[in-house]
């Protein structure tokens, strides 16, 4: 026991992840100091173990016990660390609420993260699935990210290029187990520059009576409209959306595009691709509302599979692979988890 730490042994997991699965860690590792991680990892009963980064366990299946380390940051820190014109620069230590963090930065005056309002998880979490709603990435808005990099024992900055963000990917989920983000320092804005373009955002503003919106009004519409899709996990259990949008090739998507009157389409990430919209294959395909004991689908939205209280990790598991084989048999698309999957695969 540290000032700077608590260790537990044997530590229940359930309260620790959004979709309230029971499961356990060899080990939980409750950080308040961030700079006290080097002596933290330098434990004699942690070394050689496996380490996970839990933030708030809202992008996470447990499907099996941890045979290692969970590690809670309780750093919580935020503060504007630079400014050059209207480019502000914004440090978040790994432990902020995600959501509070926008918050924050709405009160600054600052804008860039209001389409991301209401996203849950943790600032340290934020770059590792590259997070992004309503037609914003948070790779986007990243400057630079802090990172213990537990192959060689060292603190490193990595700054945007280095991250290797893609769509719901990075270095940091390329590379799981290596890098423990510390703090995230974004790149924001004091003029709008508002994204208005996805699906429903307008309309929102609109059905709001706001002609002229700011940031703030954005964020506010936002929270609106997640409100309504999305359960919260405090009252039914979810890891938010759980299949990534697939990205087929453009031949492919002009054929079901014709197949299929009303399927969303957009731009891939090349040319020659495109993205589906996930929530509509699977809602197609029958699988919205659906329930297996108590692993299920949302009733609200297909793209979130859900805890009705007492599914395990390998339940919720199962049922994700029969909806992903369901869509693959019927539409000839492969769809995948977003979610980080712990003591199983996909």
């Amino acid at each position: 026991m540290s000032a700077a730490w608590r260790l537990t042994e044997h530590a229940p997991l359930r309260t620790r992840n959004t979709l309230g699965v029971d499961a356990s860690a060899r080990w939980l590792l409750e950080l308040t100091d961030i700079a006290a991680l080097p002596a933290a990892l330098a434990l004699p009963q942690l070394r050689a173990l496996p380490w996970l980064p839990l933030g708030a366990g809202s992008n996470l299946l447990l499907a099996g016990d941890l045979e290692g380390v969970a590690l809670s940051f309780d750093a919580r820190a935020v503060a504007i660390v630079g400014e050059d014109g209207d480019r502000v620069l914004v440090r978040a230590e790994a432990g902020l609420a995600w959501h509070e963090l926008v918050l924050w930065t709405l009160d600054q005056d600052l804008c860039g993260m209001e389409n991301l309002a209401l996203i849950p998880g943790t600032a340290g979490a934020c770059p590792i699935q590259n997070i992004g709603a309503y037609g914003v990435e948070v790779g986007e808005l990243i400057d630079s990210v802090d990172a213990f990099d537990t192959h060689t024992g060292t603190a490193v900055r990595l700054d945007r290029a280095a991250c290797g963000f893609g769509y719901r990917d990075s270095v940091f989920k390329q590379q799981p187990g290596r890098w423990i983000i510390t703090a995230v320092t974004f790149a924001l804005s004091r003029t709008p520059s508002l994204r208005l373009d996805y699906a429903g955002l307008r309309h929102e503003l609109a059905d709001m009576g706001i002609e002229h919106p700011g940031a703030r009004d954005v964020a506010n519409a936002v929270i609106r409209v997640r409100s309504r899709k999305l359960p919260d996990p405090a009252v039914l259990g979810n890891a938010g959306s759980f299949f990534k949008n697939p990205i087929v090739a453009a031949s492919l998507a002009d054929r079901l595009e014709s197949e299929l009157p009303g399927l969303p389409v957009f731009s891939g990430d090349a040319a020659d691709t495109r993205k589906l919209s996930a929530a509509w294959l699977i809602e197609r395909a029958g699988w919205k509302g659906h329930r297996n004991g108590d692993a299920g689908v949302s009733p609200e939205h297909a793209l979130v599979l859900v805890n009705h209280g007492h599914a395990s990790g390998a339940q919720v598991l199962a049922l994700a692979r029969e909806i992903a084989a369901s869509v693959q048999a019927r539409f000839g698309v492969a769809i995948e988890p977003e979610p980080r999957i712990v003591g199983d695969h996909w």
